[in-house]
């Protein structure tokens, strides 16, 4: 029995430092932000790099092929899409195997930004792996990348 006022242990309100996804979330937005200052001059977003990266590898692919690529639903991914062809980062072309469907490709301007904006991405990681030796470095990668696989299923 406990006393009045006090919950039991598996009860106790969750520390933010405690919790990983709180931890792992605030990171991902300090990393956003840090990202945005130095791709902002280039006329990028965060929310449009992951699929910049996605097409940097592998251009020509459809919106259901990028959002699978990038973990981004359809709704997210279309109003994406719409505004990086608006800012001239990509144009789509229909696809000679099926005419409903279109293919994104980056434009020279985007591609032409790529040195510029994969360096920011670097300066970020280093910037908040800092204080990490390279080997923690790693490891701590390792374990975010089996973080993920779990969650994916």
């Amino acid at each position: 029995m406990t006393e009045v006022g006090m919950e039991p242990v598996g009860r106790r309100p969750m520390e933010r430092g405690a919790s990983l996804g709180y931890v792992v979330n605030h990171l991902a937005r300090l990393m956003e932000q840090a990202l945005r200052d130095r791709i902002a001059p280039h006329g990028v977003v965060p929310g449009q790099f992951a699929q910049l990266l996605a097409l940097y590898e592998e251009e020509g692919l459809t919106q259901q092929q990028l959002c699978a690529k990038v973990r981004i639903d359809q709704s997210t991914m279309a109003h994406t899409l719409k505004r990086m062809e608006r800012d001239g980062l990509i144009v789509r072309t229909a696809d000679p195997a099926d005419g409903r469907r279109a293919l994104i490709h980056l434009t020279d301007r985007a591609r032409r930004l790529r040195p510029e904006l994969t360096a920011a991405a670097r300066e970020v990681n280093a910037l908040a792996t800092a204080r990490f030796s390279d080997a923690d470095r790693e490891v701590f990668l390792r374990m975010i990348r089996h973080a993920i696989v779990t969650l994916e299923g």
